[in-house]
């Protein structure tokens, strides 16, 4: 290493998970973090390959469990526009994400699936794909493709397309067979989603036990099961949810998609390792409000950062169709809904999606040894530079 770059990053607020180191450097070699300390400690530094923060914000880089797309490209549209996507999102302060794909008819999804796993990314890292469907009993705002059958071949043939990459599916607790399923899904300690449901609490313990340890999009589709004693809540999936430590969830917290309660009370629950902000972004994403194409439905933005919602030239108007959010918003929505300091609310766009994906001893902190996926904050939270593997990926042009 005696021979390698060293890039150091001075005059940085640090933000860790509990706190937020003043007036501190890091050094970046080999696309590792190797080491912290404060400004006058640091020793001698190459003047050539070092970075003034200003006093901005350092930290880690963002994790997206679940995003469709980002301004004009969608990820189901195929590999040249995931390529896209993945060169935007950094400057979302995004170093790692897992592209989500709708559900198709069996077999387009594993080619579909087969082409996007070809693409190199030139910006942020793909950490893995996410099919949300076709194991699901609740289209949402899904085609009917959603809606799949106990079919162990299928899970196995998607599980090859998405090579070398982990294939994370999104399940409904209630879906029939799907015991049968979590096994080949969760095989290798990879992760499982649950969503779109109306599971009773038997069924979604069943799921855990078998494998789902994480919910996507929480409340959003979570519906409660039927009333069968009149004047008796009755309780299904989010409550065991909320009641299992090993269950982890996130949410989309653009104001619209979950009260704001919500969070706050899975926070208290889960703890502060427990909860993950994702965007389930849309195309149309981090552009102005305007309308745009979503498969055969048209969806429209009324703000930015607001929720999409699905056209009167849609099949479903009114509805509920993704969001406009990028990480960066996320967590400045968190620092203003929630009663949340800075450090929590990094933690939850971070270190936390990065505990959902088995990654917490590399990615989603600053600290020694863990990958430099970085993020340079101003002091009004705006995204100034980002950093995957060292390399910096995104830098404001007036910097």
């Amino acid at each position: 290493m005696g021979d390698m770059i060293k890039t150091t990053i001075r005059h940085a607020s640090v933000v860790l998970t509990d706190q937020v180191l003043a007036d501190h450097q890091i050094q970046m070699c080999d696309g590792k973090i190797v080491s912290i300390a404060p400004d006058a400690a640091g020793g001698p530094v190459d003047e050539a390959h070092h970075i003034d923060a200003q006093g901005g914000y350092l930290v880690p880089g963002f994790i997206d469990l679940h995003i469709h797309g980002v301004h004009e490209y969608l990820i189901d549209n195929g590999p040249e526009e995931l390529a896209r996507i993945c060169e935007i999102l950094p400057q979302y302060g995004v170093t790692g994400f897992l592209p989500t794909v709708c559900p198709r008819p069996k077999g387009e999804d594993a080619t579909l699936l087969s082409s996007l796993s070809t693409v190199e990314s030139q910006g942020t890292a793909i950490l893995g794909f996410h099919l949300e469907g076709p194991f699901l009993t609740i289209t949402g705002a899904l085609p009917k493709e959603a809606l799949g059958t106990n079919d162990p071949e299928r899970v196995k043939s998607l599980v090859a397309a998405a090579s070398p990459h982990p294939a994370i599916f999104s399940i409904s607790p209630d879906f029939e067979g799907i015991g049968d399923l979590l096994p080949i899904m969760s095989r290798n300690g990879t992760p499982v989603f649950i969503t779109h449901t109306k599971a009773d609490v038997k069924q979604t313990q069943a799921a855990i036990e078998a494998g789902a340890r994480h919910a996507t999009h929480f409340y959003d589709v979570f519906y409660a099961p039927d009333e069968t004693d009149g004047g008796v809540r009755p309780c299904g999936a989010v409550e065991a949810i909320l009641a299992d430590d090993r269950v982890t969830v996130d949410f989309i917290l653009d104001g619209e998609h979950v009260d704001p309660v919500a969070v706050t009370m899975a926070l208290k629950t889960k703890g502060r390792e427990g909860v993950a902000l994702i965007t389930d972004a849309q195309v149309g994403a981090g552009l102005p409000p305007a309308r745009h194409m979503f498969g055969k439905d048209e969806v429209e933005y009324k703000y930015p950062g607001g929720p999409a919602r699905m056209t009167e030239n849609s099949c479903n108007p009114c509805t509920l169709a993704g969001s406009g959010l990028t990480m960066d918003t996320a967590f400045r929505n968190a620092l203003k809904m929630l009663d949340i300091d800075l450090p929590q609310a990094i933690r939850m766009v971070s270190a936390n999606p990065a505990r959902v994906l088995g990654l917490e001893n590399r990615k989603g902190k600053i600290a020694e040894g863990y990958d430099a996926d970085l993020v340079l904050l101003s002091k009004d939270l705006e995204v100034e530079q980002t950093w995957v593997a060292g390399k910096n990926v995104f830098m404001q042009e007036d910097n």
